[in-house]
């Protein structure tokens, strides 16, 4: 993770973005005046700012993190959507859970509008074979966390008490049923209060895999 002295991440949105004080910064980030005020003391900038003003004025991140000088850079036809450390688990589930981002990566703009909601996106990797070969371990998933209303068969990103995984899912009265594409996993079922401690995280719309 990159960190951004505050005093260079404010003057560039001062000056490149004509952010004109502290306060209209935090209402455009949906925060309150006194975690600017925290930003600036600790000479840090969270990484999720600098998402949330790229895609707000519609530039690079990068160029907000970044020490150099220059104009502002357009994102022009990508959007850049975080990679966050939290591990989804198929399998037992994972307790890396952190929503810490450690990068980014460029999507066509049009493309993810065409898929959901591109401000609620996140890339997690995967971790375990239950989902082999449809989602193998290593993979990297676009998950929108926007989608959370359940389609039978889709897959979704699954919290579980403190532990998220990826499963497809399906929806029947009083009861979820949580598969594997693995054969040697068993579904899961959840009934009554056990529904309760399941939390929708996000759908699946995209599976990345490095070859070799």
């Amino acid at each position: 993770m990159t960190i951004t002295p505050f005093d260079v991440f404010y003057e560039k949105a001062r000056q490149g973005l004509d952010i004109r004080s502290q306060s209209e910064l935090a209402a455009i980030l949906g925060v309150h005046r006194s975690a600017i005020t925290q930003a600036k003391r600790k000479n840090t900038v969270p990484d999720a700012w600098l998402v949330k003003l790229g895609r707000h004025f519609d530039v690079d991140p990068g160029w907000l993190a970044s020490t150099g000088s220059g104009p502002p850079v357009l994102r022009e036809a990508v959007t850049a959507v975080p990679r966050v450390r939290a591990r989804l688990h198929a399998g037992g589930g994972s307790f890396e859970t952190s929503p810490e981002i450690e990068s980014y990566y460029a999507f066509s703009r049009a493309w993810l509008r065409r898929k959901g909601n591109p401000e609620q996106m996140v890339l997690m990797d995967v971790i375990g074979d239950s989902m082999s070969p449809v989602i193998e371990e290593g993979d990297t998933v676009l998950v929108d966390q926007s989608r959370t209303e359940i389609y039978a068969g889709a897959i979704y990103a699954v919290g579980i008490d403190d532990t998220v995984m990826v499963k497809r899912i399906e929806k029947h009265p009083q009861r979820l049923v949580l598969i594997s594409a693995n054969a040697r996993y068993a579904p899961v079922y959840l009934q009554d209060e056990e529904i309760n401690r399941v939390r929708i995280i996000g759908r699946v719309i995209w599976i990345c895999r490095e070859l070799g």
